[in-house]
């Protein structure tokens, strides 16, 4: 199956997306209700695709190395640590994990 079409599909997608987002009007953005809703969509999406790549795997929920990444990356984050901090923690969290034999 040649998958070369949908990739192209996915991209006009994307870009179509995208373009709509410069189309609407600054009137509407204006609107403090529309822009606290805007807020807070990005921020669900994030944490969902946060706990979905951390604790999934195929159909299965699957508890690893990942979700100790993610918890030590959390706790850096509690404690204000800059972001490059924060991925590094969440990186050795996880080879410790993993060189305990945990996922």
């Amino acid at each position: 199956m040649n998958l070369w079409p949908w990739i192209l599909l996915a991209c006009v997608l994307a870009y179509a997306t995208k373009l709509l987002g410069y189309l609407v009007p600054a009137k509407l953005m204006d609107n403090p209700r529309i822009s606290r809703v805007a807020g807070t969509l990005t921020i669900g999406l994030l944490a969902s695709l946060t706990v979905v790549n951390a604790m999934a795997s195929g159909h299965a929920v699957v508890l690893d190395a990942r979700l100790g990444a993610l918890a030590a990356a959390a706790i850096a984050l509690l404690l204000r640590a800059p972001f490059l901090v924060v991925v590094l923690a969440g990186a050795a969290a996880a080879a410790g994990l993993r060189l305990l034999g945990w996922g």
